[in-house]
């Protein structure tokens, strides 16, 4: 289930629970006879590049069904950059599992025994998951609120977190639909699809320069600007690999892209995802001021479109 992006809050907070966003991965959890199965978003299995967090099913006497947050924290803050370096990794070895830790953030539960929750109102289920006693590291259960979601928002904000999440508090859990949940951010990102690469000058001369991005919309790739400010020379030379094999002669944007751009450009298929920090759209369709934060392994190139807050 995810949530519809809000330029602001509801005049309707109370009817809400409120949670802080977390910047991470999303995750299923599916927990029995002891062993855990962990699920991204794109049905991929991430379980084998997170091996401890199979400590919460050394928590679990039942079966169960969890939703969550796979986070990395740096100076007390959940921090993607820093999660890049385990959710590409399949079978890390010890030292960077010591070195990178990551927990398990869940916010709902959706299956407990041989009882379905999903019909079940969003405070029942927390209530449900808040007793399960799972609250100890590597897994995490964080609180919610009732209402106020303005002084939820400040205090996110204020710790430089990414924004709330607000759930009405009869919701049901309705596995695939985005809303009735709401999320409004404190940044704005926007997943892209990597369809190109620009050359590099100067001290990038041998090296992508920048990253032709787009989004579907309509069925068709859209062309969305560049992105060549936020990476590390490492995170180059990775994209650098893993566009090789992507390469063909073809634009993939429809409409085709302006000339000054496939003058230049070197187009791949577009099957890798990623995301960006942003100021704004332009009226044309462009990210003003894009940032580059990091793959998205865990989304699929035909679930990105321009996401616009209502």
């Amino acid at each position: 289930m995810a949530a519809l992006l809000r330029r602001s809050l509801p005049p309707d907070q109370d009817a809400y629970g409120w949670e802080l966003k977390w910047d991470g991965v999303r995750a299923i959890a599916y927990v029995e006879g002891g062993s855990l199965r962990l699920m991204s978003r794109n049905d991929k299995d991430i379980t084998r590049s997170y091996p401890e967090l199979a400590a919460l099913a050394r928590m679990l006497p039942r079966p169960a069904i969890l939703d969550g947050e796979i986070v990395t924290l740096r100076d007390g803050r959940p921090s993607f950059a820093t999660l890049q370096r385990r959710m590409h990794v399949q079978h890390p070895g010890t030292r960077l599992v010591a070195s990178v830790p990551v927990q398990y953030y869940l916010f709902d539960l959706l299956h407990l025994g041989d009882e379905s929750l999903l019909a079940r109102p969003y405070t029942e289920r927390r209530d449900r998951l808040d007793g399960l006693g799972v609250d100890r590291a590597p897994v995490r259960v964080p609180p919610w609120w009732r209402g106020d979601g303005e002084t939820v928002f400040s205090v996110g904000q204020a710790q430089g977190l990414e924004g709330v999440i607000g759930k009405p508090l009869r919701s049901r859990y309705h596995p695939g639909r985005r809303g009735p949940w709401i999320k409004v951010k404190n940044v704005r990102h926007q997943e892209v699809v990597v369809a190109g690469w620009m050359p590099g000058a100067g001290r990038r001369a041998d090296m992508i320069g920048s990253l032709v991005l787009g989004v579907h919309d309509d069925g068709r790739l859209r062309y969305a600007g560049n992105v060549g400010t936020g990476f590390t020379e490492a995170e180059l030379r990775d994209l650098a690999v893993r566009l090789a094999p992507l390469a063909r002669d073809e634009d993939p944007f429809d409409p085709p892209v302006p000339r000054d751009v496939a003058r230049r450009a070197r187009w791949v298929r577009p099957e890798l995802v990623g995301e960006v920090a942003f100021g704004e759209w332009t009226p044309d369709g462009i990210l003003r001021h894009p940032s580059w934060r990091g793959l998205r392994t865990d989304k699929r190139p035909e679930d990105v479109h321009r996401e616009d807050p209502g």
